[in-house]
């Protein structure tokens, strides 16, 4: 059977995705009323961080736990990746002893080497170019709290980042209206931007874009490894903040989401982290869900 991998949302077909979203659903209730559901007994999920992080690290080691199963913790620092072994020998090594590989890294190219080099299923849990685990959890937070997204619009106020590539691949793949608010030289992918042309939208000022959204969504300005931009970027995308005032223009029923961390004061108001309209502490959980939904789907034949 050949491996699946899962590097951005178009590796999932739009029918996969849905079944998936559907399932962290049912995950999250049967976490909930405490059933023990072990799938993933006596396999290996191993982590590879050369990006810090908290959700990420939280939801796939405590999603394998729960599971059954056991996550190996890898930093840059303590294995040799870190001291220039190439990418293909350690996708060889890691994928023989290990049942499914997670990598969290910069260059996109990094885990297409290493899923092209490995046995088992790799998974992207961000790189510059895409965060597609982040999408699964927030298209499981919009089912949770307004249902089907299918034919909605939704509104991306920010840098043309990681988050706002994936969110134009879930716009395909969920079959939704994008409407981008970004300052020029922030625009995400050209390319991939032409590709979906048919339902992306690109905006200069967050007032346009977000008429008749139903979602609106934002991320930090400056990203890990463009700390030494943040002041070029404040000045760039003042003007950009999420505030109850804007959310007061997109639609009464629209949400808030936020990948976290959040800068309150900066991309979004701290009143707004706080509105009833924000949902970014569900979204948050909703990571552990869907990614144990994803690794399900990768490894349970």
């Amino acid at each position: 059977m050949t491996t699946r991998h899962f590097l951005t949302l178009l590796d999932l077909t739009p029918e996969e995705l849905n079944t998936l979203i559907r399932r962290a659903v049912e995950l999250k209730q049967i976490r909930n009323r405490g059933e023990i559901y072990e799938p993933l007994k006596n396999q290996v999920l191993a982590m590879i961080f050369e990006k810090s992080s908290t959700r990420t690290r939280v939801s796939f080691e405590a999603g394998m736990a729960q599971f059954g199963g056991h996550a190996l913790f890898l930093s840059s620092r303590d294995t040799q990746l870190g001291r220039g072994e190439p990418i293909e020998d350690s996708a060889k090594v890691i994928s023989s002893m290990c049942d499914v590989v997670m990598i969290r890294t910069f260059d996109h190219d990094t885990v297409t080497t290493f899923a092209a080099n490995s046995r088992v299923p790799i998974i992207n849990a961000l790189t510059d170019d895409y965060h597609p685990c982040q999408l699964l959890a927030d298209m499981q937070t919009f089912l949770e709290h307004r249902g089907d997204i299918k034919g909605k619009t939704v509104t991306w106020i920010g840098d043309g980042n990681n988050m706002c590539h994936s969110y134009i691949n879930a716009a395909r793949q969920f079959d939704f209206k994008l409407q981008i608010a970004c300052p020029e030289g922030f625009d995400p992918n050209t390319e991939l931007v032409a590709q979906n042309q048919d339902r992306v939208s690109i905006y200069r000022t967050p007032e346009e874009a977000v008429k008749g959204s139903h979602l609106v969504v934002t991320d930090v300005w400056a990203s890990m490894g463009q700390e030494e931009e943040q002041k070029v970027r404040e000045k760039a995308f003042a003007g950009y903040q999420v505030t109850t005032a804007l959310m007061d223009q997109a639609e009464p029923d629209a949400i808030f989401m936020h990948c976290l961390p959040a800068h309150r004061g900066e991309e979004v108001s701290a009143e707004m982290m706080d509105d009833p309209r924000s949902v970014v502490f569900d979204e948050a959980e909703n990571r552990l869900h869907a990614q144990k939904a994803l690794l399900e789907f990768l490894l349970v034949k």
